[in-house]
């Protein structure tokens, strides 16, 4: 099963770039009325906000960069609905410089670069590099803050193209009482895959998120729920999913330490519009994800990570039904 993953993965190789194709107009009033929900509370709601200074205005510059390896139970690409069955160590290296501009006591933006590479053992072909750019900018109106994101995506299979993806984000947040925050976006995405132009697709969708803070940042907890339609170039890629999420965070002393726990859990259902040809009826997937993060600091800058994460896809399509476990470290630095 490993060569077959090796051997549908070569043909992305680019030759050429593919032109995105038009799609077809799909409403979305789901999306919408999540937004509109959020806007209302937040904006009517009294300004109750954490307690905070006003920061100075200029531009404020940030660093990270981190390595660590990781164990995965079944090397796989989801984009394209391939796994190997088989498992693999890789090691992780990734880079990121961002920049913070005040520019005045409500606006800001902040524009980040990031690349990150996995190199697994055996699996050479499924050697991941990615390019990430994203901006954003922030607002405060009233009690509520307003903002938009931006960001692209350009990653690379064993040196060769194989994705990009565009995501714009409109957002709008605030405290809708002492301890409840609420934020809510609409997000629209394309995605481009090199040799895979059926694939190729335009997504809408609505997202709303509350997070309940317990203890300040020490303590918190974090619900959210997604609405998304995506529609592909090929008929039989068009879905619809609802996806559900909970976190809760944690920051405890530790040695002297303040590290940081996190549990999260999120599970989607997709509900495909159209016949997949090779099962001969619409698929129908259900992604389940269990994620377990634990930070401490090391040093003033450095900080050791272990993460493990569990996921099980449930699909009538063979190929897209398996299960994943990842276990890794990392070293983080942070300037």
């Amino acid at each position: 099963m490993g060569h077959c993953l090796g051997s549908a993965l070569a043909s992305t190789q680019r030759q050429s770039v593919v032109q995105p194709s038009p799609a077809r107009a799909r409403g979305i009033p789901t999306a919408f009325l999540l937004v509109l929900a959020t806007t209302v509370t937040c904006v009517c709601a009294p300004p109750v906000r954490a307690q905070e200074q006003t920061a100075p205005s200029g531009t404020s510059w940030s660093v990270e960069a981190g390595a660590g390896v990781e164990y995965d139970t079944n090397v796989s690409v989801s984009e394209v609905d391939l796994s190997s069955g088989e498992s693999d160590y890789a090691l992780t290296a990734d880079f990121q410089i961002g920049a913070r501009q005040r520019f005045s006591d409500r606006t800001q933006g902040s524009l980040t670069y990031d690349i990150s590479q996995s190199t697994y053992r055996e699996f050479s072909r499924v050697d991941r590099l990615t390019h990430f750019l994203g901006a954003d900018l922030t607002t405060e109106i009233g009690g509520a803050s307003a903002g938009f994101s931006a960001y692209y995506i350009d990653t690379k299979l064993d040196g060769d193209g194989f994705l990009r993806f565009l995501r714009l984000s409109p957002a709008l947040s605030g405290f809708v009482s002492q301890r409840w925050f609420a934020r809510s976006a609409y997000v629209y995405s394309e995605r481009d895959i090199d040799e895979r132009p059926r694939r190729d697709a335009l997504t809408h969708a609505g997202e709303i998120d509350f997070y309940y803070f317990h203890r300040g940042l020490r303590s918190y907890v974090n619900i959210g729920y997604r609405y998304r339609d995506e529609d592909a170039v090929a008929e039989e890629f068009d879905f619809r999913a609802h996806a559900f999420k909970a976190r809760y965070i944690r920051r405890l002393d530790l040695f002297g330490r303040q590290a940081k726990a996190e549990a999260a859990v999120r599970y989607e259902l997709r509900d495909y519009a159209n016949d997949e040809p090779t099962i001969g009826e619409p698929r129908d997937d259900d992604r389940l994800r269990w994620k377990l993060d634990f930070e401490i600091p090391v040093t003033g800058h450095f900080t050791w990570q272990w993460y493990y994460s569990y996921g099980d896809y449930s699909s009538n399509l063979p190929r897209a039904a398996f299960t994943q476990t990842i276990l890794g470290t990392r070293l983080q630095y942070q300037w």
